[in-house]
């Protein structure tokens, strides 16, 4: 019998303490001794290595110096292990923040950059207090697989310059499109020395995960390909060449300018800064999750990445967020909670403390190499095969991402992504209900009752089937299951 009863509406529940509780907290009061010390400076060091060289390539990338990102590294990586909601989160300049940070500091300018980083770190913090992570985990599955692809290819094209050596007459575009037709124009200008070092970094990087998978890949890559080219004066540009020498200890903090017009001109970077680093921060900590068999607080994550940022900010750095590679690298290397993290930051500050005019040899090829190398690795490949081909509608959404990423901006590559993949759950939900005449199976035997079957989820498509059926009954049965 169909008997109609009242909705219950959910009733929010309120944010516990633990939500907001760094997971430094709960590792410490597991029992910490000195075997863990042990087990998670040997981790930190692990991570600092590959995040010494990455940090300064992802910053000169982003159109600012190299000593940015470590910067970033330091402060950033420090608060958010120490603060944040991960057991294994790494935190620092992450290669997703390329495309935003160069377009902020071409069109606003490093100020305008900085003030970005801390107003998205306040939006940060504000969404951890209002417990907006749990939604991030609804972005569909095909969004993401297109935006880290598409996010992938703009890292390697910004490379391209540095990857072949070219000389451009004029600054180098933004925009992937413009981007594509000046390093076109500058073909003539290959410089072949450069192409060597990169190709050399890059089958150094390759070789050594091949052969010798647990050795520190990216740091033998710099460190030797460096060396050989210093060795045989080969007639690169270097880091220091570019930027001049590297500071030797962090800045004093200082907050930066806050003009209303700055403001106002960094505010729409300033939400791109806080969405992309809150997918990308929560992404790192799920992917950790699904491998410590451990489960992440968002709420605590999105407040110490925004703390974080704010951090990063009075320092003069990139916007940080939460690393895959590095967090994925951490846990592996047998990290037992945030200590590791924490300390991976302080071995950052240390090797820019002693090895700054070692770092300043860097040639630019080289960082060119690692962070192709690392663009490659973005993009699953496997996924995206897998969802080209498993339906139109994912397909879709997977092309129409990538393209907007790539081509527009990943703003509007994640917003029309969501909507298109809104649409197609909606889609989905909508086939899959169905109302099934089940009176002549003869369950009830009774030739007074009608008997329907009811499948999927009820929504108002499937309540618009159901009305359908109860308006075709005209015989008005004793009895209507």
């Amino acid at each position: 019998m169909i008997q109609a009863t009242p909705a219950q509406k959910p009733v929010p529940q309120p944010a516990t303490a633990d939500e907001f509780e760094p997971k430094l907290l709960a590792r410490l009061r597991e029992g910490y001794g000195l075997a863990d010390l042990r087990a998670d400076a040997l981790a930190g060091l692990t991570v600092a290595i590959v995040a010494l060289p990455l940090s300064m390539a992802v910053a000169i990338a982003s159109g600012v110096g190299p000593e940015r990102g470590l910067y970033t590294a330091i402060v950033g990586g420090f608060l958010i292990s120490a603060l944040g909601g991960s057991r294994h989160q790494i935190g620092g300049p992450a290669g997703a923040f390329i495309v935003l940070v160069s377009a902020s500091v071409a069109q606003i300018g490093v100020d305008g950059m900085i003030v970005a980083t801390l107003l998205a770190g306040v939006m940060l913090v504000l969404a951890g207090v209002l417990r907006l992570g749990a939604y991030i985990r609804f972005i569909p599955y095909p969004v993401t697989v297109a935006f880290t692809a598409g996010i992938g290819v703009i890292i390697a094209l910004s490379q391209i310059r540095d990857l072949f050596g070219l000389t451009l007459t004029d600054t180098e575009p933004v925009a992937a499109l413009p981007k594509i037709t000046a390093l076109w124009a500058a073909r003539a200008t290959v410089n072949p020395v450069a192409l060597a070092v990169a190709a050399a970094t890059i089958a150094t990087i390759t070789g050594v995960r091949v052969w010798a998978r647990k050795w520190p890949s990216l740091l033998i890559a710099v460190v030797g390909v460096t060396a050989a080219a210093h060795l045989l004066r080969l007639p690169v540009e270097t880091v220091q060449a570019r930027f001049g020498a590297l500071p030797h200890m962090l800045p004093m903090p200082a907050l930066p300018h806050l003009s209303p017009a700055l403001v106002w001109q960094a505010l729409p970077f300033a939400f791109s800064f806080a969405l992309l680093g809150a997918i990308t921060a929560l992404l790192s900590a799920s992917v950790v999750d699904s491998l410590s068999q451990r489960r992440h607080r968002s709420s605590a994550e999105l407040v110490a990445q925004g703390i974080a940022s704010v951090a990063v900010a009075l320092f003069g750095g990139v916007p940080p967020t939460g690393a895959v590679a590095r967090a994925v690298t951490n846990f592996r290397a047998g990290s037992t909670g945030p200590v590791s993290g924490m300390l991976h930051a302080v071995y950052v500050l240390i090797g820019l403390m002693v090895a700054a005019p070692l770092m300043g040899m860097v040639p630019l090829p080289v960082f060119a190499g690692l962070l192709t190398v690392v663009a490659w690795n973005m993009a699953d490949r496997e996924a995206i095969c897998v969802l080209l081909r498993s339906s139109w509608s994912d397909a879709v959404v997977v092309v129409v991402t990538f393209l907007l990423v790539v081509f527009v901006d990943l703003t509007t590559g994640i917003v029309v992504g969501f909507a298109l993949g809104g649409a197609v759950f909606i889609r989905r939900m909508s086939d899959a209900a169905g109302v099934v005449d089940a009176s002549d199976e003869g369950e009830l035997g009774d030739a007074g009752m009608m008997v329907y079957r009811l499948s999927g989820p009820y929504f108002f498509g499937a309540a618009a089937q159901l009305g359908a059926v109860l308006d075709a009954i005209a015989d008005h049965p004793r009895l209507l299951v």
